[in-house]
């Protein structure tokens, strides 16, 4: 195994900072449940240190050329792509995904993102306002830091769809990774200042819970984005209002994928194994809810038992493997603990449920799990389990299956699987979700808008729309006379 222990434990103003009076935070390989890497906490001097050269570096970016700060974006994304090997292969030891998954679903991503936005940099402009003689204009200008929030199921990926807009507009940025996964957002800061990015542009500081609290609250924080839980999105939610900040809060999920009876059954089979078993489970997009249609409901059944006996679970590192571990034992005990809750509650378990036993190793590893007969009140229906468990329930109708499909506290995304154009946009229309698919599921590519209602958030990454949430509009009235006044 490569060696994966990182120069430092921070990146900061352009180098790799240590400062060991911070709490230890110990990286485990999923797969093995091997230590291989340490880092220690941020303490208040690392925080300080980081948004100060943040607040210095993000001047300095500012005054630069839109096209200029697009350049630097650009170069950052070639790098990725250039070393996307090495840098899946490093998400992989972080994450415990199969690299199947990582060589095209990680650094990818990011790189498009940060190309993406590279191009839109320029174009970020604001408007001319005729009134009469008089005239407005509008100027859109940068926020100033921004802190960055991530989760451990895709630490490159999400960086990446941070710290594009962000740079994009012109803004800095503080990035803190899950403590789970330390290591990746660190690859990407070094690579931010081989591609010509100022020193402090781009920081990474370790930390758990109380690290994300002072980056939230500090003076020098203008927008804070989370990408994390409900619990966690409330309390960063309300630590960032205290000080009247900006905020993008992307969020859990307990999303709906319907399945009506015209559907293409061996294509519906297919999303909803990418949306309940890719990265074993661990998308908060996932469509865990899958609802059929009772006129299809047993073929669906029964082809998807087919071809989720064929997966194969194993080494992430072996680009056979379909299926890696759960990030942690912590992770794999909770999913374990909501298999004892449905098969309590009176649904049938159709498929795993168990750790597997051939497997020879000591990580956090679990077979996909299928759930049949599930009912809208069992727990395992309601709450989110973050794990390879898939809940199939049948339905009737139409406006049966949407009533039951928004009988939910979150809202992040829904998927609809029919032939029937008119009624897939219909049944869309009218599902509570911010992220929608017709005829496939999980797509995210970054033209197009990411993000939830309800409970699973507030804001939107990706696309134009991300542009929004990391500016803000100046108006400026420009009188072209003289001035009257009542004396």
């Amino acid at each position: 195994m490569q060696n994966v222990q990182p120069k430092a434990s921070h990146f900061i103003d352009g180098a790799f900072v240590e400062d060991s009076a911070g709490a230890v935070i110990e990286c485990i390989y999923p797969a093995t449940g091997e230590v291989i890497a340490r880092v220690h906490s941020a303490t208040p001097a690392i925080i300080d240190k980081a948004l100060a050269s943040a607040e210095r570096a993000q001047r300095e970016w500012a005054a630069l050329a839109p096209v200029a700060r697009g350049r630097v974006l650009r170069r950052v994304a070639d790098i990725l792509v250039e070393r996307n090997r090495e840098l899946s292969e490093l998400e992989t030891l972080d994450t415990g995904k199969p690299l199947q998954e990582t060589l095209v679903a990680d650094a990818t991503s990011g790189a498009e993102a940060l190309e993406y936005f590279a191009g839109l940099s320029a174009t970020i402009t604001g408007d001319a306002i005729p009134l009469g003689e008089d005239f407005a204009y509008t100027r859109r200008e940068p926020l100033g830091v921004c802190v960055g929030i991530g989760a451990w199921n895709y630490p490159t990926q999400i960086a990446c769809w941070k710290a594009a807009p962000a740079l994009a507009c012109g803004n800095a940025m503080v990035f803190k990774p899950s403590e789970v996964t330390p290591l990746c957002a660190l690859k990407l800061a070094e690579i931010f200042i081989e591609a010509g990015a100022p020193a402090g542009l781009f920081n990474v500081v370790q930390g758990y819970g109380d690290v994300g609290a002072a980056l939230a609250t500090d003076r020098r924080t203008a927008k804070v984005s989370l990408t994390g839980s409900v619990p966690t999105g409330r309390k960063v939610y309300a630590a960032a209002a205290e000080g009247i900040r900006h905020v993008t809060m992307e969020l859990g999920g307990k999303s709906p994928l319907i399945v009506f009876e015209d559907a293409d059954i061996d294509n519906a089979v297919s999303a909803a194994i990418n949306a309940n078993f890719y990265s074993t489970g661990q998308i908060c997009s996932n469509g865990t809810r899958v609802f059929v249609h009772e006129d299809i409901h047993d073929r669906f059944v029964e082809q998807l038992l087919q071809r989720t006996s064929k997966a194969v679970l194993g080494d992430p590192l072996n680009e056979a493997t379909q299926i890696g571990p759960l990030i942690s034992k912590a992770q794999r005990d909770k999913v374990l603990g909501y298999i004892e809750i449905g098969k309590s509650e009176g649904a049938t378990l159709a498929f795993g449920g168990a750790v597997p036993q051939d497997l020879d190793s000591e990580g956090y590893f679990i077979a996909p799990t299928l759930f049949t007969d599930v009912r809208d009140t069992m727990r395992i229906a309601q709450e989110e389990i973050f794990g390879p468990v898939m809940c199939v329930l049948r339905f009737k109708s139409e406006d049966e299956v949407v009533t039951r499909a928004n009988d939910t506290e979150y809202g992040l995304s829904a998927g609809v699987f029919t032939r029937d154009i008119q009624r897939a946009h219909r049944v869309v229309a009218a599902l509570e979700a911010g992220t929608c698919w017709i005829n496939t599921y999980n797509l995210t590519p970054v033209e197009m808008p990411f993000g939830g209602v309800k409970q699973s958030g507030v804001g939107r990454e990706n696309a134009r729309a991300a542009i929004e949430h990391y500016s803000q509009v100046k108006s400026v009235y420009v009188a072209m006379g003289d001035v009257e006044a009542p004396f």
